[in-house]
C-alpha cells in the first residue's frame, strides 16, 4: 500500500505555520491541535518541521527565552519528504531509520499532507489484524 491509498479520503486540515511564528505561538498551537509537530511554510514550500523535541532541545539550552524566538530558529531542517507514491513500509522504515515521528507528503512541489508513525502504526496493525482473522477463518474452513 502506498501513501497515497493511505490519506486517500482525508479532509483534515493540515495545521502549520511559518518561520517568523514567534514559539510561543507556535508551542500554544501545538498544544491547542493536541499535535506534536507542524510543518513551517516559506510562502508555498515547506523549509522545516517544528515540533516537541525542538521546543525540549532548545529550552534546555535558552531556557525559557526560547519563548520569543522564531520558530526558524529552532525548527527542524532540512525536510524530509515522502511522495503519495511511496510504499508505507518505506515511509515507516525511514521514520524508524532517522528517528523522527512525521512527515509531510510532497507531490509535485506542494504539500498535500503531513503523517505520523502514529498513522502508519495503525495500518501495519490492521494489517496484521486482517491476516490474523483471514488465517484463523483458512484454519477454521479447512
Amino acid at each position: 500500500m502506498t501513501i497515497a491509498r493511505l490519506i486517500q479520503g482525508r479532509s483534515v486540515e493540515m495545521i502549520r505555520c511559518t518561520g517568523n511564528t514567534s514559539v510561543r505561538d507556535a508551542v500554544a498551537m501545538l498544544a491547542d491541535k493536541h499535535i506534536g509537530a507542524m510543518p513551517v511554510f516559506d510562502g508555498d514550500n515547506i523549509c522545516g518541521i517544528f515540533s516537541e523535541r525542538d521546543v525540549i532541545h532548545q529550552l534546555r539550552e535558552l531556557g525559557p527565552t526560547l519563548l520569543d524566538r522564531t520558530v526558524s530558529e529552532v525548527m527542524t531542517a532540512p525536510v524530509i519528504t515522502v511522495s503519495p507514491d511511496t510504499p508505507v513500509i518505506d515511509a515507516l522504515q525511514l521514520m524508524t531509520r532517522r528517528r523522527f515521528r512525521h512527515l509531510p507528503v510532497v507531490h509535485n512541489g506542494s504539500a498535500v499532507d503531513f503523517i505520523s508513525i502514529g498513522d502508519l502504526v495503525k495500518y501495519r496493525l490492521d494489517m496484521v489484524e486482517s491476516e490474523a482473522e483471514a488465517m484463523r477463518t483458512f484454519i477454521q474452513m479447512a
